[in-house]
């Protein structure tokens, strides 16, 4: 039987990250619930839920943290390449709840999700307090890839991205880093490694340092409540720079 508190309803406080299990990696803290409140201040602390329909909500701080800095995304030749010919456009904010849903409906087709719909109700209140915010990929009028997360003063904690047609979450990616990198944010949270962020540059940071970063960032302004790219070309925006 795994030794770890439960959140009670009436205290958005978290155990100290540093807490969390070595096995499973980063299993802090059980219950609560997903109140705006509660997930603000696991963010800021460096927690995210991540659970299964059927489970109480279990809080994660792994060690180490999948991180990636804007200005160090890799794009590929051929992700180059892909993306100065591509016919598609790109926006944010513009179909939050969808991208969701996708995210959710992309990995129950693999694997089944922990996007259930209590995480997706809560996010989509995060959206629409200013706090969540979703990147959309666009071939004419059918959205084909995107991603969403959280922004908390100058870091951006990814939570999932997804793909109908090729590269799409890839291009999702590439260009909310150029536009974190012009709004001089410090980091984006990757949180679970994968071959996929790797190909894209992000890397491991011990969680001592990941939260030293939450610390720098801590009152740091953060852009416009909805959010908007320059141009919805991302052949333009793979350009930009800072």
């Amino acid at each position: 039987m795994l030794d770890i508190p439960w959140l009670r309803m009436d205290d958005v406080r978290f155990p100290a990250p540093t807490t969390a299990l070595k096995e499973p990696n980063g299993l802090l803290a059980v219950g609560g619930d997903l109140s705006p409140q509660r997930l603000l201040q696991a963010y800021a602390a460096g927690i995210f839920p991540w659970y299964e329909a059927g489970q109480p909500i279990l809080w994660w701080s792994p060690d180490p943290r999948m991180v990636l800095r804007p200005q160090d995304v890799h794009i590929a030749r051929s992700l180059g390449r892909f993306i100065r010919s591509c016919p598609y456009t790109i926006t944010m904010d513009k179909a939050f709840t969808e991208v969701m849903q996708h995210c959710a409906s992309s990995r129950m087709a693999v694997s089944g999700t922990w996007i259930t719909d209590e995480m997706q109700q809560a996010y989509t209140r995060m959206h629409n307090l200013g706090h969540a915010h979703s990147v959309e990929i666009w071939h004419e009028q059918s959205l084909v890839g995107g991603l969403y997360g959280i922004a908390l003063n100058n870091i951006f904690f990814g939570e999932s991205m997804f793909s109908l047609a090729a590269n799409t979450s890839k291009i999702a990616f590439v260009c909310l880093c150029r536009q974190l990198e012009s709004w001089a944010f410090r980091l984006v949270d990757c949180q679970l490694p994968t071959a996929h962020l790797r190909s894209l540059g992000a890397s491991e940071m011990p969680r001592r340092e990941f939260l030293q970063e939450l610390q720098l960032s801590a009152g740091c302004p953060v852009p416009a409540r909805n959010w908007v790219f320059p141009d919805h070309k991302p052949n333009t925006l793979l350009m930009r720079r800072k």
